[in-house]
């Protein structure tokens, strides 16, 4: 791959590489280099970046790398990689095997890893939709898969078909909650599956019926409306009667999302009301690992920043344009977090009252232009209506 893309592979020791570096021993062998035709030289994860950019197949990443925060990010892993290597005679391997619980969490992890870099390099040719929906799949796998295996470790072997039911046909990642007290379940009443069967056909009615009115007119506006109908049948409906059945079938799940509108805070919007199915996963693999180095305020930011970083992979990299809002977003959701639990903020907003609604209601909502950006309106929503038949 890269002698076909123009690259040759050099060994740093080599007399022509040494000569032209002028390095010392030590400084020679920390880390991989690439050098340009002009003479430039990348080092480390920015060689591996540079390497990307010029290597078509590779391209996604090299695009994902643009997003803020992730060169930080690729640059410390490196590094801690190069710390941990013993290199005798020229050649260089780690050290030792790490701990086996160690290298368990890293095998149960891999999946996720090699998922989401398959989504990423065979996706790139499909349309932005498709892409999209690829990335998604091969994340929510990936986690499906770390979060259950972490949980079997905790928890009594579950069955067969439960453990095929929690990874295929549900959509929560509270692995605990699905495999633990049936008894804690209650069985859903009638009016609840009215309810979210009401919203799956206002959402097909926003779909198929609005969206196609609207389009002519205004086609970004249709493309909103079609994907707030979207949502609003999936994520409000769908997987509300999802919810419902394995309530019925004796399992303690939450509907992914529990009243949104009914929040009177920030924190509890994103602690306890919108997308709960992921909540577990932010809360054990962001939150708790970043609360021992920054603190609670330091541990919310990341957790935000993360999830930002996420939706740009998810939203912008497909779209190929918007790079950063979504984090953008995420960060200002974060500061709200924070803010609120301010005296200020609890003098002047109230702790659950009217003025404390409304700041939840301005805060989530009015930059959410920025989170669905026009980019992913016009080059993934808008195509993927069309293949939908709803414009």
């Amino acid at each position: 791959m890269l002698n076909r893309n123009g690259f040759q592979l050099v060994p740093l020791q080599s007399p022509k590489v040494r000569e032209f570096l002028k390095l010392p021993e030590k400084k020679l062998l920390e880390e991989m280099r690439v050098v340009t035709n002009r003479g430039i030289v990348f080092g480390g994860a920015d060689a591996i970046v540079e390497l990307a950019k010029a290597i078509p197949v590779l391209k996604p990443f090299y695009v994902f790398t643009r997003l803020p925060g992730i060169m930080p990010i690729l640059r410390a892993v490196y590094r801690y990689i190069a710390r941990n290597r013993i290199c005798d005679n020229g050649a260089c391997e780690m050290p030792v095997l790490p701990h086996p619980a160690r290298l368990r969490n890293w095998i149960v992890g891999l999946p996720l890893l090699i998922l989401t870099i398959a989504a990423v390099v065979g996706g790139h040719t499909f349309p932005g939709w498709a892409y999209m929906w690829l990335i998604c799949l091969a994340l929510f796998f990936g986690c499906k898969w770390l979060v259950f295996f972490r949980a079997l470790a905790t928890l009594p072997r579950p069955g067969v078909l439960k453990s095929l039911g929690f990874l295929f046909g549900w959509i929560g990642m509270d692995a605990k909650a699905f495999f633990g007290d049936s008894e804690k379940a209650t069985k859903p009443k009638p009016a609840e599956w009215l309810f979210a069967s009401s919203k799956i056909l206002l959402g097909a009615a926003l779909v198929w019926m609005v969206t196609r009115e609207i389009y002519p007119a205004n086609p970004l506006l249709a493309g909103w409306t079609g994907m707030f109908g979207l949502i609003l049948s999936l994520h409000f409906g769908f997987f509300e009667l999802l919810a419902l059945a394995w309530r019925s079938a004796g399992v303690n799940v939450l509907p992914l999302m529990l009243a949104p509108i009914k929040a009177r805070t920030l924190g509890e919007f994103w602690g306890r009301r919108w997308n709960t199915g992921f909540h577990k996963l932010a809360s054990d693999f962001a939150f708790r690992p970043a609360l021992q180095f920054f603190g609670v305020r330091g541990a919310t930011l990341t957790v935000f920043a993360l999830s930002g970083l996420l939706h740009d992979f998810v939203l912008s990299v497909p779209a190929r344009g918007g790079y950063g809002l979504p984090t953008a977003y995420f960060l200002i959701q974060g500061a709200g977090v924070l803010f609120e639990r301010t005296p200020f903020a609890r003098r002047w907003i109230g702790g659950r009252g009217g003025r404390s609604w409304l700041f939840t209601m301005i805060v989530t909502a009015a930059p959410a232009f920025w989170l669905f950006h026009p980019p992913f309106v016009r080059n993934v929503m808008i195509p993927f209506l069309k293949t939908l038949n709803a414009v």
